[in-house]
């Protein structure tokens, strides 16, 4: 006879064994439908991590995760304990078996969950073996727990459990589902950031609405737009336990100011005055992608440029959302929208944990970002190779600055064998000490996963007056890396077997040791290039100069002859050994104003190819001392004066730094007339 019982409670059966009886209540304990709502919550949460596509909802659903589980330590190991006691009597068999490997599961899954939480919230990031580890027995959990369930169902007799049953699966479903539409609906209702990707309805589409970005070749991974927010906010990446370090080493960079510039910014507003705003544009896809990508190059725009990526140039995701390169260069590049984590532009308060938190134990859209294709050079040439198209000039091809081509025809470049081949980044990003988060890489030859070390993102190049000029965080020192990277005295120990000491570019002074009374002193200035990768100098050699000031004096102190002056106004004196390039228009009128989009070639260009040498010959005139003695200088200034004063107006009194690169000193003994000496050559000063 069957006795009817309450709907929360199993049928009582005439005749049902004790173990029956166990079961039945078992099932219909409120504990049981509890503990099994929130492992399949946890479940589902968990492994929307791993197998979800990153959305809001997956976000929220990891942070009810966690709370609920943390919540649920206890409470499951209660159970699981008061499970174990009533059952534990039974002979051993496939449900025993199942129920021991859920329970072993449950606290690996547990424990590993605790230490994955810790990380998060208190390490600089989580290690791939603990949520390895988490996934792998939630998988295991779920693999035991099921048939585990199954079989108890189908050799139980049905009669006696199906009330509790039904309530059991009721409680479990119920609030596992509340569980996930609290986490759909916060989803819902904060999202995050809503990016509006339009260009402005007065967007000049130029070259058609197929290259909305064009004269530059930079594109989107979309075609259109991308808000502004969703590529700048530099400062959050620096907050603390994240890539603070590397934050403060990208501040007084190039990379940082790269829109800032007031030269970038004078010259874009003429180009914008002559050929119009959307011209700028060319400029924009190394210069300012951010202002370029969301639709801000364009009329009415004060400075042509987005307010968030002003001050940031080349953002941390401006450079990390590309995804495919050209060597082409002008910006050749395809850049992808990164999606947001929640509270991602938060740098303090809870917002700025939790972000922190999601983003170290969900790194899978973190770890989207572009991290390997930096390695390669070819990264580097999409901004580190230009050339005007009649796009710009309206007449023709006209190759510009092209330090890639450079390094790749060089001795640097020894394909396939990276042991003796120098790249880019292991010169203008060597290795500091770090304890960021992005230490250690295992796809170098000489690197290990522990190295604690990361790349510079300072990128040390020549320019060394900008960052003073902007008042710019760590300006100093910035500068006098700069300054001492300038003359070679900067050491990079994982290149230092297979870099030369020494200045970037060495001098020699060939001289005769002794010369007749009153004749005339030929004097040679060899300028070997010794270890730059690409021409010396580099870049927009119109304004750019290197050269060499030679100065003759005698045993008095009196200056015999001087080349490589400036006057009071800060022009080098005319005659003076110069490395520079003078490009002209179709008129042939010099470009002097660094307006590159008239240029149509050159009448004087004078470089260092790597390896090469050059000579800057002089004939000093003789005199009556006894002994001469020869001084010469490489010196190097970022910006010539008459591009300053153009800007920046005459009045600004402001100049470029002046680095002596290296020198050389020769003496020349003067005897009698009639007598004729050979040459001799006096290496550069230490």
């Amino acid at each position: 006879m069957i006795e009817q019982a309450d709907a929360a409670q199993p049928r009582t059966v005439i005749g049902a064994t004790r173990d029956e009886r166990t079961a039945g209540v078992s099932w219909a304990s409120r504990t049981a439908g509890i503990s099994m709502g929130l492992l399949l919550f946890e479940a589902i949460t968990g492994l929307a991590v791993s197998f979800a596509p990153f959305h809001a909802a997956v976000q929220w659903g990891l942070l009810l995760h966690t709370v609920g589980g943390t919540a649920a330590l206890l409470p499951l190991a209660w159970y699981a304990t008061a499970h174990w006691a009533g059952y534990r009597r039974q002979a051993l068999s496939d449900v025993v078996l199942l129920g021991y490997v859920a329970v072993v599961a449950l606290f690996v899954c547990s424990l590993s969950g605790v230490i994955v939480t810790w990380q998060g919230l208190l390490a600089l990031r989580t290690s791939p073996f603990w949520r390895t580890t988490h996934l792998i027995s939630t998988l295991l959990l779920l693999a035991a727990v099921v048939p585990h369930l199954v079989l108890a169902l189908l050799r139980a007799r049905w009669v006696l459990i199906r009330p509790a049953v039904r309530v059991y699966t009721r409680r479990s479903l119920v609030l596992a589902g509340i569980g996930v539409c609290l986490a759909t609906g916060f989803g819902l209702v904060h999202p995050g950031t809503r990016y509006v990707n339009e260009f402005p309805e007065d967007y000049n589409f130029l070259y058609g609405e197929d290259r909305p970005f064009a004269p530059s070749l930079a594109r989107t991974s979309t075609g259109g737009a991308f808000d502004a927010r969703s590529l700048a906010g530099s400062a959050s990446c620096g907050t603390v336990g994240c890539h603070e370090q590397i934050v403060q080493e990208w501040l007084p960079s190039a990379h940082r100011y790269a829109a800032m510039d007031p030269l970038f910014q004078g010259i874009q507003q003429v180009m914008a005055e002559q050929n119009g705003p959307e011209s700028t544009r060319y400029c924009g896809g190394c210069h300012d992608p951010v202002s370029l990508f969301s639709g801000t190059k364009n009329i009415f725009v004060a400075d042509l440029t987005a307010l968030e990526g002003y001050n940031e140039g080349v953002s941390c995701l401006a450079c990390h959302s590309i995804q495919k390169t050209d060597v082409q260069g002008n910006a050749n590049f395809v850049v992808s929208q990164p999606r947001e984590y929640l509270w991602q532009w938060k740098s303090t308060g809870a917002g700025r944990i939790a972000r922190d938190f999601l983003i170290r134990t969900y790194p899978a859209e973190h770890n989207r970002l572009s991290k390997r294709m930096f390695k390669a050079p070819e990264y580097c040439a999409a901004c580190h190779k230009q050339f005007i198209d009649q796009e710009v000039n309206r007449v023709g091809w006209v190759q510009l600055q092209n330090q890639y081509d450079n390094w790749a025809a060089s001795r640097w470049n020894q394909e396939g064998n990276a042991r003796k081949t120098i790249e880019c980044r292991e010169c203008h990003m060597p290795l500091v000490d770090s304890k960021d988060p992005a230490a250690g890489d295992s796809s170098d030859y000489n690197r290990r996963p522990n190295d604690g070390k990361h790349r510079s993102h300072r990128f040390l190049a020549a320019n060394n007056l900008m960052p003073a000029l902007l008042k710019l965080e760590g300006a100093e020192t910035h500068t006098r890396l700069t300054e001492h990277w300038l003359q070679g005295g900067y050491v990079i120990p994982e290149i230092r077997d297979k870099w030369p000491d020494g200045p970037i570019v060495r001098l020699t002074i060939q001289a005769p040791r002794k010369v007749s009374s009153g004749s005339k002193i030929p004097l040679r200035v060899i300028l070997t290039s010794n270890k730059v990768g690409h021409d010396f100098p580099t870049g927009p050699l119109d304004m750019i100069q290197s050269w060499v000031e030679l100065r003759v004096t005698d045993d008095g102190g009196k200056v015999i002859f001087a080349s490589g002056q400036r006057d009071e106004r800060n022009f080098i004196e005319p005659g003076t050994f110069l490395f520079k390039a003078e490009p002209v228009d179709q008129y042939g009128n010099l470009i002097d104003r660094h307006n590159l989009w008239e240029m149509v070639g050159v009448r004087y260009r004078r470089s260092l190819f790597p390896g090469y040498s050059d000579t800057a010959e002089y004939e000093v005139p003789g005199g009556l001392a006894r002994r001469y003695f020869v001084t010469a200088k490489l010196l190097y200034r970022k910006v010539d004066q008459f591009l300053l004063n153009y800007v920046l107006g005459q009045d600004s009194g402001i100049t470029a730094p002046i680095v002596e690169i290296s020198r050389a000193t020769a003496t020349v003994e003067i005897e009698p007339a009639g007598r004729e000496h050979g040459l001799h050559s006096d290496k550069n000063e230490p």
